[in-house]
């Protein structure tokens, strides 16, 4: 990456995807890939790997964020990035062609936040700097 070295600050920890049953989706992840549950979302349930989280989340009548002209849509919604700081990570997405979308951070540690930005494509994804149930930011690679 020019200009900023991220491999060292930012990590993929987190994927939303609408799923038209939480539980069940839950239970596949359970059964097929040993995934825990690591706890209740507003909309599903969290899983985990023990590196990353996985909303599992049901939206109802509500349209999906980022997909509102696609009643009934099932998928990925975004993925999340663990980073030290959403102000220095903010500028280096803007400065590589991504805009931000919305949110803010959050001064106090025990608030969960997530600060949405897009890619040059329009692919949204979150940053926060607390991470998400489940997940851990730094891992030893084997």
């Amino acid at each position: 990456m020019i200009g900023v070295n991220m491999s060292e600050t930012s990590k993929l920890r987190h994927i939303a995807l609408s799923v038209p049953d939480p539980e069940s989706a839950a239970t596949f992840f359970e059964k097929a890939f040993g995934m825990k549950r690591a706890g209740r979302a507003m909309r599903g349930v969290y899983m985990s790997d023990g590196i990353i989280n996985i909303a599992l989340l049901n939206f109802g009548d509500e349209p999906v964020p980022g997909f509102e002209d696609k009643k009934g849509y099932y998928g990925l919604i975004h993925f999340g990035v663990w980073v030290d700081s959403v102000e220095e990570t903010g500028a280096a997405v803007v400065d590589a062609g991504g805009g931000y979308v919305g949110g803010r951070k959050e001064t106090d540690p025990n608030v969960f936040y997530e600060v949405k930005y897009k890619t040059p494509e329009g692919i949204v994804f979150d940053m926060t700097e607390n991470g998400w149930r489940g997940a851990v930011k730094n891992v030893i690679p084997a």
